[in-house]
Protein backbone atom coordinates (compact mmCIF):
# COMPACT_ATOMS: atom_id res chain seq x y z
CA UNK A 1 0.00 0.00 0.00
CA UNK A 2 1.15 3.54 -0.65
CA UNK A 3 -0.14 7.03 -0.17
CA UNK A 4 -1.83 8.59 -3.12
CA UNK A 5 0.55 9.67 -5.80
CA UNK A 6 -0.32 11.20 -9.12
CA UNK A 7 -3.31 9.29 -10.47
CA UNK A 8 -5.10 11.94 -12.52
CA UNK A 9 -7.61 11.53 -15.30
CA UNK A 10 -6.34 12.30 -18.82
CA UNK A 11 -8.16 15.65 -18.89
CA UNK A 12 -6.93 16.52 -15.34
CA UNK A 13 -10.43 17.57 -14.27
CA UNK A 14 -11.14 17.30 -11.38
CA UNK A 15 -7.98 17.00 -9.27
CA UNK A 16 -7.30 13.47 -8.01
CA UNK A 17 -6.79 13.19 -4.25
CA UNK A 18 -7.44 9.58 -3.20
CA UNK A 19 -6.71 8.74 0.43
CA UNK A 20 -4.53 5.80 -0.62
CA UNK A 21 -3.45 3.75 -3.62
CA UNK A 22 -2.90 -0.02 -3.47
CA UNK A 23 -1.29 -2.29 -6.01
CA UNK A 24 -2.40 -5.93 -6.05
CA UNK A 25 0.33 -8.53 -5.55
CA UNK A 26 0.27 -11.95 -7.25
CA UNK A 27 -0.91 -14.71 -4.93
CA UNK A 28 -2.81 -12.40 -2.59
CA UNK A 29 -6.36 -11.08 -2.58
CA UNK A 30 -6.57 -8.26 -5.15
CA UNK A 31 -8.82 -6.23 -2.87
CA UNK A 32 -7.55 -4.39 0.22
CA UNK A 33 -8.98 -5.14 3.65
CA UNK A 34 -12.32 -3.55 4.37
CA UNK A 35 -12.48 -0.06 5.84
CA UNK A 36 -14.78 2.90 5.39
CA UNK A 37 -13.20 4.10 2.16
CA UNK A 38 -14.83 3.32 -1.21
CA UNK A 39 -12.80 1.37 -3.79
CA UNK A 40 -12.20 2.00 -7.49
CA UNK A 41 -9.89 0.38 -10.04
CA UNK A 42 -7.41 2.65 -11.86
CA UNK A 43 -5.78 1.36 -15.05
CA UNK A 44 -3.51 3.52 -17.18
CA UNK A 45 -5.29 6.84 -16.57
CA UNK A 46 -6.61 7.36 -20.12
CA UNK A 47 -10.23 8.06 -19.15
CA UNK A 48 -10.73 11.79 -19.58
CA UNK A 49 -12.99 12.72 -16.68
CA UNK A 50 -13.98 11.59 -13.21
CA UNK A 51 -14.96 7.97 -13.89
CA UNK A 52 -11.43 7.17 -12.61
CA UNK A 53 -11.49 9.67 -9.75
CA UNK A 54 -12.15 8.41 -6.22
CA UNK A 55 -11.28 11.33 -3.98
CA UNK A 56 -10.91 10.41 -0.30
CA UNK A 57 -11.26 6.75 -1.27
CA UNK A 58 -8.91 3.94 -2.29
CA UNK A 59 -7.64 3.44 -5.84
CA UNK A 60 -6.62 -0.07 -6.89
CA UNK A 61 -3.80 0.46 -9.39
CA UNK A 62 -4.19 -2.53 -11.71
CA UNK A 63 -1.07 -1.93 -13.81
CA UNK A 64 0.65 -4.48 -11.57
CA UNK A 65 -1.73 -7.12 -13.02
CA UNK A 66 -0.22 -7.09 -16.52
CA UNK A 67 0.59 -10.70 -17.37
CA UNK A 68 -0.50 -12.79 -20.33
CA UNK A 69 -2.01 -16.13 -19.32
CA UNK A 70 -2.52 -17.86 -22.69
CA UNK A 71 -2.72 -17.12 -26.40
CA UNK A 72 -3.93 -19.53 -29.10
CA UNK A 73 -2.37 -18.41 -32.38
CA UNK A 74 -4.74 -20.73 -34.30
CA UNK A 75 -8.00 -19.27 -32.95
CA UNK A 76 -6.89 -15.79 -31.83
CA UNK A 77 -8.26 -16.33 -28.30
CA UNK A 78 -6.21 -14.38 -25.73
CA UNK A 79 -6.36 -14.73 -21.93
CA UNK A 80 -4.70 -12.10 -19.76
CA UNK A 81 -4.77 -10.06 -16.57
CA UNK A 82 -6.74 -6.81 -16.45
CA UNK A 83 -3.78 -4.40 -16.53
CA UNK A 84 -2.46 -5.56 -19.91
CA UNK A 85 -2.43 -2.67 -22.41
CA UNK A 86 -3.80 -2.94 -25.94
CA UNK A 87 -0.27 -1.98 -27.02
CA UNK A 88 1.05 -5.09 -25.21
CA UNK A 89 -1.49 -7.26 -27.05
CA UNK A 90 -0.48 -5.82 -30.41
CA UNK A 91 3.20 -6.49 -29.73
CA UNK A 92 2.38 -10.12 -28.91
CA UNK A 93 -0.32 -10.91 -31.47
CA UNK A 94 0.38 -8.85 -34.59
CA UNK A 95 3.55 -10.77 -35.59
CA UNK A 96 1.34 -13.88 -35.44
CA UNK A 97 -1.32 -12.34 -37.70
CA UNK A 98 -3.84 -11.06 -35.13
CA UNK A 99 -5.15 -7.60 -34.23
CA UNK A 100 -7.37 -6.21 -31.46
CA UNK A 101 -10.99 -6.48 -32.67
CA UNK A 102 -11.92 -2.93 -31.60
CA UNK A 103 -9.61 -0.14 -30.54
CA UNK A 104 -10.15 3.42 -29.30
CA UNK A 105 -7.90 6.30 -30.33
CA UNK A 106 -5.07 5.25 -28.03
CA UNK A 107 -3.35 1.89 -27.60
CA UNK A 108 -2.40 2.77 -24.03
CA UNK A 109 -5.62 1.65 -22.36
CA UNK A 110 -5.85 -1.48 -20.24
CA UNK A 111 -8.03 -4.42 -21.21
CA UNK A 112 -10.20 -3.94 -18.11
CA UNK A 113 -10.51 -0.22 -18.89
CA UNK A 114 -11.67 -1.07 -22.40
CA UNK A 115 -14.37 -3.31 -20.87
CA UNK A 116 -15.38 -0.85 -18.15
CA UNK A 117 -16.00 1.87 -20.75
CA UNK A 118 -17.08 -0.54 -23.53
CA UNK A 119 -14.86 1.42 -25.90
CA UNK A 120 -15.59 1.74 -29.60
CA UNK A 121 -13.46 2.39 -32.64
CA UNK A 122 -13.50 3.43 -36.26
CA UNK A 123 -15.10 0.06 -37.15
CA UNK A 124 -18.19 0.35 -34.97
CA UNK A 125 -20.49 0.09 -37.99
CA UNK A 126 -19.28 -3.48 -38.61
CA UNK A 127 -17.73 -4.71 -35.32
CA UNK A 128 -19.70 -2.91 -32.60
CA UNK A 129 -18.00 -2.27 -29.28
CA UNK A 130 -15.06 -3.91 -27.47
CA UNK A 131 -17.43 -5.80 -25.17
CA UNK A 132 -18.88 -7.77 -28.08
CA UNK A 133 -15.53 -9.54 -28.46
CA UNK A 134 -15.05 -10.46 -24.79
CA UNK A 135 -15.64 -14.17 -24.21
CA UNK A 136 -15.59 -14.09 -20.42
CA UNK A 137 -13.94 -12.48 -17.40
CA UNK A 138 -13.51 -13.07 -13.67
CA UNK A 139 -15.08 -10.47 -11.40
CA UNK A 140 -14.03 -10.28 -7.73
CA UNK A 141 -16.55 -8.68 -5.40
CA UNK A 142 -15.85 -7.01 -2.08
CA UNK A 143 -17.38 -9.96 -0.20
CA UNK A 144 -14.46 -12.07 -1.45
CA UNK A 145 -16.37 -14.05 -4.08
CA UNK A 146 -15.12 -14.35 -7.65
CA UNK A 147 -17.57 -15.05 -10.48
CA UNK A 148 -16.79 -15.99 -14.06
CA UNK A 149 -19.11 -13.91 -16.24
CA UNK A 150 -19.99 -14.55 -19.88
CA UNK A 151 -22.98 -14.65 -22.25
CA UNK A 152 -23.98 -17.98 -20.69
CA UNK A 153 -22.80 -17.65 -17.10
CA UNK A 154 -23.70 -14.82 -14.70
CA UNK A 155 -25.12 -13.06 -17.73
CA UNK A 156 -26.60 -10.18 -15.74
CA UNK A 157 -23.22 -9.25 -14.22
CA UNK A 158 -21.60 -9.68 -17.64
CA UNK A 159 -23.99 -7.06 -19.04
CA UNK A 160 -23.60 -4.78 -16.02
CA UNK A 161 -19.78 -4.90 -16.04
CA UNK A 162 -19.35 -4.18 -19.76
CA UNK A 163 -19.63 -0.40 -19.83
CA UNK A 164 -20.12 -0.53 -16.04
CA UNK A 165 -17.44 2.11 -15.29
CA UNK A 166 -15.56 -0.19 -12.91
CA UNK A 167 -18.32 -0.13 -10.31
CA UNK A 168 -19.41 -3.80 -10.24
CA UNK A 169 -16.20 -5.16 -8.66
CA UNK A 170 -12.63 -5.81 -9.80
CA UNK A 171 -11.97 -7.62 -13.08
CA UNK A 172 -9.08 -10.02 -12.45
CA UNK A 173 -8.92 -12.08 -15.66
CA UNK A 174 -10.14 -11.55 -19.22
CA UNK A 175 -10.54 -13.80 -22.26
CA UNK A 176 -11.26 -12.20 -25.64
CA UNK A 177 -11.12 -13.07 -29.33
CA UNK A 178 -8.81 -11.13 -31.67
CA UNK A 179 -9.25 -10.75 -35.44
CA UNK A 180 -7.07 -11.96 -38.32
CA UNK A 181 -5.01 -9.43 -40.31
CA UNK A 182 -2.36 -9.66 -43.01
CA UNK A 183 0.17 -7.46 -41.20
CA UNK A 184 0.83 -4.01 -39.79
CA UNK A 185 -0.25 -1.88 -42.76
CA UNK A 186 -3.56 -0.36 -43.84
CA UNK A 187 -4.91 0.78 -47.20
CA UNK A 188 -6.05 4.34 -46.40
CA UNK A 189 -8.21 6.43 -48.74
CA UNK A 190 -8.42 10.09 -47.67
CA UNK A 191 -10.92 12.69 -48.94
CA UNK A 192 -11.28 16.39 -48.25
CA UNK A 193 -14.96 17.35 -47.96
CA UNK A 194 -16.51 20.80 -48.04
CA UNK A 195 -19.42 20.65 -45.58
CA UNK A 196 -21.48 18.47 -43.29
CA UNK A 197 -23.75 17.15 -46.06
CA UNK A 198 -20.68 15.91 -47.94
CA UNK A 199 -19.49 14.09 -44.80
CA UNK A 200 -22.73 12.14 -44.46
CA UNK A 201 -22.68 11.26 -48.17
CA UNK A 202 -19.09 9.98 -47.92
CA UNK A 203 -19.87 8.02 -44.79
CA UNK A 204 -22.90 6.32 -46.36
CA UNK A 205 -20.95 5.51 -49.52
CA UNK A 206 -18.08 3.95 -47.51
CA UNK A 207 -19.95 1.82 -44.96
CA UNK A 208 -20.21 -1.36 -47.07
CA UNK A 209 -16.68 -1.44 -48.46
CA UNK A 210 -14.53 -0.06 -45.64
CA UNK A 211 -14.07 -1.53 -42.17
CA UNK A 212 -12.77 1.72 -40.68
CA UNK A 213 -14.23 5.20 -41.25
CA UNK A 214 -13.69 8.47 -39.40
CA UNK A 215 -13.44 12.20 -40.13
CA UNK A 216 -11.63 15.21 -38.73
CA UNK A 217 -13.82 18.33 -38.75
CA UNK A 218 -12.73 21.97 -38.88
CA UNK A 219 -14.94 23.28 -36.10
CA UNK A 220 -13.86 26.88 -36.75
CA UNK A 221 -15.58 26.85 -40.18
CA UNK A 222 -18.97 28.55 -40.48
CA UNK A 223 -21.71 29.27 -43.06
CA UNK A 224 -21.54 27.14 -46.20
CA UNK A 225 -18.24 25.63 -44.94
CA UNK A 226 -19.75 24.37 -41.68
CA UNK A 227 -18.60 20.83 -40.97
CA UNK A 228 -15.85 20.70 -43.60
CA UNK A 229 -12.90 18.39 -43.00
CA UNK A 230 -11.03 15.23 -43.97
CA UNK A 231 -12.58 11.77 -44.26
CA UNK A 232 -10.32 8.74 -43.73
CA UNK A 233 -11.55 5.27 -44.68
CA UNK A 234 -9.40 2.15 -44.54
CA UNK A 235 -9.08 -1.62 -44.58
CA UNK A 236 -6.32 -3.89 -43.35
CA UNK A 237 -3.87 -4.49 -46.17
CA UNK A 238 -3.63 -8.16 -47.31
CA UNK A 239 -0.57 -10.16 -46.38
CA UNK A 240 0.79 -10.13 -49.93
CA UNK A 241 0.68 -6.32 -50.09
CA UNK A 242 2.58 -5.48 -46.92
CA UNK A 243 5.34 -2.85 -47.42
CA UNK A 244 8.74 -3.66 -46.07
CA UNK A 245 8.88 -0.85 -43.52
CA UNK A 246 9.30 -0.52 -39.79
CA UNK A 247 6.92 1.06 -37.31
CA UNK A 248 7.24 4.85 -36.92
CA UNK A 249 9.67 6.03 -34.25
CA UNK A 250 8.32 7.68 -31.08
CA UNK A 251 7.42 11.33 -31.63
CA UNK A 252 7.97 14.46 -29.52
CA UNK A 253 7.23 14.56 -25.82
CA UNK A 254 5.59 17.26 -23.69
CA UNK A 255 8.04 16.73 -20.85
CA UNK A 256 6.60 19.65 -18.87
CA UNK A 257 3.22 21.29 -18.56
CA UNK A 258 3.30 24.84 -20.01
CA UNK A 259 1.96 27.61 -17.71
CA UNK A 260 -1.01 28.21 -20.05
CA UNK A 261 -2.99 26.29 -22.67
CA UNK A 262 -1.34 26.21 -26.08
CA UNK A 263 -4.83 25.65 -27.50
CA UNK A 264 -6.40 29.09 -27.23
CA UNK A 265 -8.34 31.69 -29.25
CA UNK A 266 -5.13 32.83 -30.99
CA UNK A 267 -4.07 29.36 -32.14
CA UNK A 268 -7.20 27.28 -32.74
CA UNK A 269 -8.52 28.94 -35.92
CA UNK A 270 -5.10 29.04 -37.66
CA UNK A 271 -4.44 25.40 -36.66
CA UNK A 272 -7.80 24.26 -38.03
CA UNK A 273 -7.34 26.21 -41.28
CA UNK A 274 -3.79 24.97 -41.81
CA UNK A 275 -4.82 21.35 -41.21
CA UNK A 276 -7.75 21.62 -43.62
CA UNK A 277 -5.44 22.95 -46.37
CA UNK A 278 -2.47 20.72 -45.55
CA UNK A 279 -2.70 18.87 -48.89
CA UNK A 280 -3.19 20.28 -52.38
CA UNK A 281 -4.97 17.12 -53.57
CA UNK A 282 -8.56 16.57 -52.48
CA UNK A 283 -8.10 12.78 -52.46
CA UNK A 284 -5.11 10.52 -51.98
CA UNK A 285 -4.52 6.83 -51.23
CA UNK A 286 -1.58 5.32 -49.42
CA UNK A 287 -0.38 2.31 -47.47
CA UNK A 288 -0.04 3.43 -43.87
CA UNK A 289 1.28 1.71 -40.75
CA UNK A 290 -1.51 0.99 -38.28
CA UNK A 291 -0.03 3.20 -35.56
CA UNK A 292 -0.47 6.64 -37.20
CA UNK A 293 -3.83 5.59 -38.65
CA UNK A 294 -5.37 4.37 -35.39
CA UNK A 295 -3.29 6.32 -32.86
CA UNK A 296 -2.12 9.66 -34.30
CA UNK A 297 -2.07 11.31 -30.86
CA UNK A 298 0.01 8.51 -29.34
CA UNK A 299 2.80 9.90 -31.52
CA UNK A 300 2.98 12.95 -29.23
CA UNK A 301 3.75 11.72 -25.74
CA UNK A 302 1.85 13.45 -22.92
CA UNK A 303 -0.05 15.60 -25.43
CA UNK A 304 -2.67 16.33 -22.77
CA UNK A 305 -0.14 18.67 -21.11
CA UNK A 306 -0.56 21.09 -24.05
CA UNK A 307 -3.73 22.31 -22.36
CA UNK A 308 -1.80 23.71 -19.41
CA UNK A 309 -2.39 23.30 -15.69
CA UNK A 310 -6.15 23.95 -15.95
CA UNK A 311 -6.62 20.85 -18.08
CA UNK A 312 -9.35 20.34 -20.65
CA UNK A 313 -12.80 18.91 -21.12
CA UNK A 314 -13.50 16.33 -23.76
CA UNK A 315 -17.07 16.17 -24.98
CA UNK A 316 -18.30 13.21 -26.98
CA UNK A 317 -21.94 12.77 -27.84
CA UNK A 318 -24.07 10.63 -30.13
CA UNK A 319 -27.28 11.80 -31.78
CA UNK A 320 -29.83 9.51 -33.51
CA UNK A 321 -29.56 8.99 -37.28
CA UNK A 322 -32.90 10.55 -38.25
CA UNK A 323 -31.89 14.14 -37.47
CA UNK A 324 -28.16 13.61 -37.19
CA UNK A 325 -27.15 16.19 -39.79
CA UNK A 326 -29.36 18.87 -38.24
CA UNK A 327 -28.19 18.04 -34.69
CA UNK A 328 -24.48 18.03 -35.56
CA UNK A 329 -24.96 21.26 -37.51
CA UNK A 330 -26.53 22.91 -34.46
CA UNK A 331 -23.72 21.64 -32.19
CA UNK A 332 -21.03 23.02 -34.51
CA UNK A 333 -22.90 26.32 -34.85
CA UNK A 334 -23.07 26.74 -31.06
CA UNK A 335 -19.38 25.90 -30.71
CA UNK A 336 -18.49 28.41 -33.42
CA UNK A 337 -20.61 31.13 -31.84
CA UNK A 338 -18.99 30.57 -28.45
CA UNK A 339 -15.49 31.30 -29.75
CA UNK A 340 -14.31 28.20 -27.90
CA UNK A 341 -13.30 26.02 -30.78
CA UNK A 342 -11.51 22.70 -30.69
CA UNK A 343 -8.70 21.33 -32.86
CA UNK A 344 -9.31 17.70 -32.01
CA UNK A 345 -12.76 17.34 -33.57
CA UNK A 346 -13.72 13.85 -34.67
CA UNK A 347 -16.93 12.84 -36.42
CA UNK A 348 -18.15 9.33 -37.23
CA UNK A 349 -21.37 7.43 -37.86
CA UNK A 350 -22.10 4.52 -35.51
CA UNK A 351 -23.78 1.44 -36.95
CA UNK A 352 -26.67 -0.55 -35.56
CA UNK A 353 -24.61 -3.39 -34.03
CA UNK A 354 -26.05 -3.63 -30.50
CA UNK A 355 -23.77 -3.11 -27.50
CA UNK A 356 -23.82 -5.78 -24.78
CA UNK A 357 -23.60 -3.49 -21.74
CA UNK A 358 -26.41 -1.93 -19.71
CA UNK A 359 -24.62 1.44 -19.71
CA UNK A 360 -22.84 1.21 -23.07
CA UNK A 361 -22.63 4.59 -24.77
CA UNK A 362 -22.58 3.67 -28.51
CA UNK A 363 -25.94 3.49 -30.27
CA UNK A 364 -27.03 4.15 -33.88
CA UNK A 365 -26.34 7.70 -35.02
CA UNK A 366 -23.58 10.23 -35.52
CA UNK A 367 -20.95 10.77 -32.83
CA UNK A 368 -18.94 13.97 -32.41
CA UNK A 369 -15.92 14.25 -30.08
CA UNK A 370 -14.09 17.48 -29.23
CA UNK A 371 -11.51 18.81 -26.77
CA UNK A 372 -12.06 22.17 -25.08
CA UNK A 373 -9.44 24.02 -23.03
CA UNK A 374 -10.78 24.54 -19.52
CA UNK A 375 -11.82 28.21 -19.26
CA UNK A 376 -13.93 27.64 -16.18
CA UNK A 377 -17.55 28.69 -16.09
CA UNK A 378 -17.72 29.81 -19.73
CA UNK A 379 -16.65 26.36 -20.93
CA UNK A 380 -19.11 24.60 -18.63
CA UNK A 381 -21.93 26.86 -19.93
CA UNK A 382 -21.01 25.93 -23.50
CA UNK A 383 -21.08 22.22 -22.70
CA UNK A 384 -24.44 22.57 -20.96
CA UNK A 385 -25.70 24.28 -24.11
CA UNK A 386 -24.49 21.31 -26.15
CA UNK A 387 -26.26 18.99 -23.69
CA UNK A 388 -29.53 20.77 -24.51
CA UNK A 389 -29.12 19.85 -28.19
CA UNK A 390 -28.17 16.25 -27.44
CA UNK A 391 -31.03 15.73 -24.97
CA UNK A 392 -33.59 17.25 -27.35
CA UNK A 393 -32.39 14.94 -30.10
CA UNK A 394 -32.62 11.84 -27.89
CA UNK A 395 -28.85 11.25 -27.86
CA UNK A 396 -26.28 10.72 -25.11
CA UNK A 397 -22.92 11.95 -23.77
CA UNK A 398 -20.05 9.48 -23.18
CA UNK A 399 -19.30 8.92 -19.45
CA UNK A 400 -15.67 7.92 -20.17
CA UNK A 401 -15.06 11.45 -21.51
CA UNK A 402 -17.21 13.38 -19.04
CA UNK A 403 -16.31 15.50 -16.01
CA UNK A 404 -19.43 17.58 -15.43
CA UNK A 405 -22.73 16.25 -16.81
CA UNK A 406 -25.67 16.66 -14.45
CA UNK A 407 -27.52 13.83 -12.73
CA UNK A 408 -30.61 14.76 -14.74
CA UNK A 409 -28.71 14.51 -18.02
CA UNK A 410 -27.07 11.17 -17.15
CA UNK A 411 -30.34 9.59 -16.07
CA UNK A 412 -31.97 10.83 -19.28
CA UNK A 413 -29.17 9.44 -21.46
CA UNK A 414 -29.01 6.07 -19.70
CA UNK A 415 -32.54 4.98 -18.73
CA UNK A 416 -31.30 1.57 -17.45
CA UNK A 417 -29.17 3.24 -14.77
CA UNK A 418 -31.46 2.13 -11.89
CA UNK A 419 -31.28 -1.49 -13.07
CA UNK A 420 -27.49 -1.11 -13.33
CA UNK A 421 -27.32 0.37 -9.81
CA UNK A 422 -28.49 -2.98 -8.45
CA UNK A 423 -25.18 -4.50 -9.59
CA UNK A 424 -22.87 -1.82 -8.16
CA UNK A 425 -20.63 -3.39 -5.54
CA UNK A 426 -21.39 -1.79 -2.13
CA UNK A 427 -17.70 -0.98 -1.57
CA UNK A 428 -17.07 0.53 -5.01
CA UNK A 429 -17.73 4.11 -6.06
CA UNK A 430 -16.33 7.06 -8.02
CA UNK A 431 -16.71 10.81 -8.11
CA UNK A 432 -18.60 10.37 -11.39
CA UNK A 433 -21.08 7.92 -9.85
CA UNK A 434 -21.70 10.11 -6.81
CA UNK A 435 -22.36 13.08 -9.06
CA UNK A 436 -24.67 11.49 -11.61
CA UNK A 437 -26.76 9.63 -9.07
CA UNK A 438 -27.10 12.68 -6.85
CA UNK A 439 -25.49 10.77 -3.96
CA UNK A 440 -23.10 13.06 -2.11
CA UNK A 441 -22.33 10.62 0.72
Amino acid sequence: MSRAGSHPSWGRIPASTPARVVRPVAGRSPLPAADDRPLLAYGNGRSYGDVVINNNGTLIDTRSLDHFIAFDAETGVLECEPGVLLADILRLALPQGWFVPVTPGTQYVTVAGAIANDVHGKNHHVAGTFGRHVLDFDLTASDGTTRTCSRSNNTDRFAATIGGLGLTGLITRVRLRLRRVGGAFMDVDTHRFDNLRAFFELSAASADDYEYTVAWVDCSATGTKLGRGWFMRANHRPAMGQPNAAAPKPGPNFALTPPFSLMNRATLTPLNTLYFHRKRKRRFRAAQHYQPYFYPLDGIRNWNRAYGPAGFYQYQCVVPPGDAEASISELLARIGASGQGSFLSVLKVFGDVPSPGMLSFPRPGATLALDFPNRGESTRRLLESLDDVVMAAGGAVYPAKDARMSATAFQHYFPRWREFAGYVDPRFSSDFWLRVTGDTA
